[in-house]
């Protein structure tokens, strides 16, 4: 159900991109061959009544195409056809090319505001009170042959709470054990599960404190406080600023160091991220992945490379100064060349993806 859930996040993205460029061509009276949802052997299509449009839905729901008449004809037929995409007016294109990412953008901030107006915002109690988890298991250690694992909060040991707002009064009984006093009895919340853990802790030489090969992280608590419709407005466009600006400087470090490059997903990893944090998190999780993953697409689909949007307005602006397009069968063989690129480097992030997966 969750990767279903996921599936349906990248699916609502495309089409919404698809969307904007085909009712950016309509307005336009630019003709549209056909609106495709995924890639791939077609499962169902229709044709317009009222258009020479085809509708279809594909087997692999990773992406999506709005096809125009005549658009990257690296053959020539269509060249002397008026309805043929080249020969349209370049602002108009330059509208219908823009009108993709834009709707990405839409869609974040409008569900951004839905979400908050409906939701509230999160923030943190005042004062500042923390929930003590842990963080990471050692490979080996007390903890690791206890079972303690990744992510458990601990709420008792030996009958006293750890919920206390603090992490000192953790890890403060975690240092006064001394030998000869018995294994320290944990209560622990593990997702919906409470479980009792018995941990007898060894001394660490090097610095003399009893340690049970853990580390130790916070939650911080927080609450949430209605911020009405206007406070929503706000809300959705400081979270998407912030999101596009982590995501400009991620991609910055990437191009520039290399960092991050570790961490890059394609379609698969998405899907697996969206339902993994959607299971763990719920509804929430899934409207902030969908505002998150929506301004991504359309800040990538600006980017200037061949067979994205931001190519089709580069060789706009070239047309614009030049007074005169680029010959459309080389900007066709440009965009060609762009696409079998990009698919080529989806197929090594998917199988970076299904590898990351089984290890």
């Amino acid at each position: 159900m969750y990767i279903l859930l996921a599936i349906l996040l990248l699916a609502i993205l495309i089409v919404v991109h698809e969307w904007g460029h085909f009712v950016a061509a309509r307005l336009m009276k630019i003709e549209v061959t056909e609106f495709s949802v995924g890639f791939g052997p077609k499962i169902i299509g229709w044709n317009s009544r009222k258009h020479e449009t085809k509708f279809s839905v594909r087997l692999i729901p990773l992406g999506g195409y709005c096809a125009f008449f005549g658009e990257d004809d690296a053959s020539g037929e269509t060249k002397d056809d008026p309805r043929a995409y080249p020969k349209q007016n370049v602002w108009k294109r330059m509208f219908v090319t823009v009108m993709g990412p834009m709707m990405n953008f839409v869609l974040a901030f409008v569900v951004g505001t839905a979400f908050f107006w409906i939701w509230g915002n999160v923030v943190p109690v005042q004062p500042e009170q923390i929930d003590p988890y842990i963080s990471e298991v050692m490979a080996a250690g007390p903890a690791k042959s206890a079972g303690l694992q990744a992510g458990d909060i601990v709420t008792e040991v030996n009958g006293k709470n750890m919920l206390d707002g603090t992490v000192d009064t953790l890890l403060g009984t975690i240092a006064s054990w001394q030998e000869g006093d018995g294994p320290l009895q944990m209560t622990v919340k593990r997702g919906e599960e409470t479980v009792q853990v018995a941990v007898t802790p060894v001394k660490d030489e090097s610095d003399g404190k009893m340690r049970i090969g853990v580390y130790i992280g916070g939650y911080v608590r927080t609450e949430t406080v209605p911020v009405g419709f206007l406070g929503g407005f706000r809300e959705s466009f400081a979270m998407c600023v912030d999101a596009g600006g982590a995501i400009l400087r991620a991609l910055k470090n990437l191009v520039t160091t290399g960092e991050g490059l570790d961490q890059t997903s394609g379609p698969v990893g998405i899907v697996s991220l969206v339902s993994s944090q959607v299971q763990a998190y719920g509804a929430s999780a899934f409207v902030q992945l969908l505002i998150l993953i929506s301004i991504n697409l359309g800040l990538m689909n600006l980017l200037p490379i061949p067979g994205l949007d931001g190519s089709r307005l580069v060789f706009c602006l070239i047309e614009v100064v030049r007074r005169k397009p680029v010959p459309p069968q080389k900007e066709a063989v440009v965009h060609l060349v762009g696409m079998v690129f990009l698919f080529g480097l989806m197929i090594f992030f998917t199988y970076k993806d299904i590898i990351r997966l089984f290890q």
